[in-house]
């Protein structure tokens, strides 16, 4: 009896001691759909079940191999049955928060993979372990659907752990906050008053479009938009849309845009083209009680001062002349520096025979 007892202990010095919370690495002898078993180097094998694999009831022959080398951790020592029960998930959850709280400590960007998409947020996963991302820190603008970033990778980093409350925070915001202040910071240092650089339409409204120059937006006021006159922005521009600007001003973070290039500057043709006593055409462009502003090219318009209307007495522009209406005038005056042409429908009357006074406008 003593020999038989001195060779069980000796067989039991044969394999390592193990112990509930022990961490060891065995080799995969079987695999069945719902348990794995290991030998782990001690006198029974270990079993590892579908539950404490994953949390995903994955059937374990399509994840684990006969021959595969596994970290686990020992959950029982017997399980009653003589079993040693490990657990794979539980080990994996320690690791990833080991690893969340290192990265939360050294603001570590991380990247994962948006595996579910809430409500209120997204949902990644680090080494099994699950990061909420709120909808309100996923991006730096409002985003009313977050569907886009299912099974999308993604950065962030980590803002609130608390392993305790099971509440780890992902913060994608900041990250996308700091990547524009960077960009912006080397946009401005390339960049300056009369440079003609490339842009996408941002933003259409009433007075202007934004223009997004990677790194910064600008304005592109309705009245830099054309060398003529615009009435409505949105009639002209697509957001997306690519464009090429010119940088007008700078003051501080503003950035003022402008499509007149000076070297399309209509009135460079205007200056040999309407000289005094040049007999034009145009369009009546907009009215006022003083006269009519009469449109002779894109971005030229010239003023028919309501004397000059007709030899006739003319109370206001509009009771002779209409908006569209086209007209054919004489330059009495033309000021290049201050962008000013005079015009006298009354000089071109006199001018001709009486016969043809009568006749002052072209349809």
């Amino acid at each position: 009896m003593s020999e038989e007892q001195s060779f069980e202990e000796m067989l039991d010095q044969s394999f390592k001691t193990i112990r509930n919370g022990e961490v060891v690495e065995g080799t995969v002898i079987d695999v069945k759909p719902d348990a794995a078993y290991l030998n782990i180097g001690y006198k029974a094998d270990g079993v590892l079940t579908r539950d404490e694999y994953s949390n995903d009831n994955k059937d374990l022959t399509t994840v684990i191999n006969p021959g595969d080398k596994m970290e686990v951790k020992i959950l029982k020592v017997n399980d009653g049955d003589g079993q040693v029960v490990l657990t794979y998930k539980r080990l994996a959850a320690e690791k990833g928060s080991k690893r969340l709280e290192e990265a939360f400590n050294n603001r570590e960007v991380l990247s994962a993979v948006v595996t579910q998409v809430l409500k209120g947020g997204l949902t990644v996963s680090v080494e099994d372990t699950r990061v909420f991302i709120p909808a309100s820190l996923v991006s730096d603008v409002y985003e009313r659907d977050l569907s886009k970033y299912q099974d999308q990778e993604i950065q962030f980093i980590i803002t609130e752990f608390n392993p305790r409350r099971r509440r780890i925070i992902g913060n994608r915001r900041e990250i996308l906050v700091e990547q524009k202040r960077e960009a912006a910071r080397e946009l401005f240092e390339r960049i300056q008053q009369g440079d003609v650089v490339e842009g996408v339409v941002k933003n259409v409204t009433d007075f202007g479009a934004f223009v997004d120059l990677g790194g910064a937006d600008g304005l592109l006021h309705i009245s830099e938009m054309s060398w003529g006159r615009v009435e409505n922005p949105r009639k002209i521009f697509k957001v997306g849309e690519p464009l090429t600007v010119l940088i007008k001003d700078i003051k501080g973070e503003k950035i003022a845009l402008s499509l007149k290039f000076p070297e399309q500057n209509p009135w460079i043709e205007a200056a040999n083209s309407f000289g005094v006593g040049s007999v034009v055409y145009g369009r009546v462009a907009r009215m006022t009680d003083f006269g009519a502003f009469v449109e002779l090219l894109p971005g030229v318009d010239a003023l028919l001062h309501v004397s000059q209307i007709s030899r006739d007495h003319v109370d206001k522009p509009s009771d002779v002349l209409r908006i569209g209406q086209e007209i054919e005038a004489k330059v009495v005056d033309f000021n290049a520096d201050e962008h000013k042409i005079s015009l006298s429908i009354k000089a071109l009357e006199q001018d001709r025979p009486m016969e043809e006074d009568s006749v002052y406008t072209t349809e």
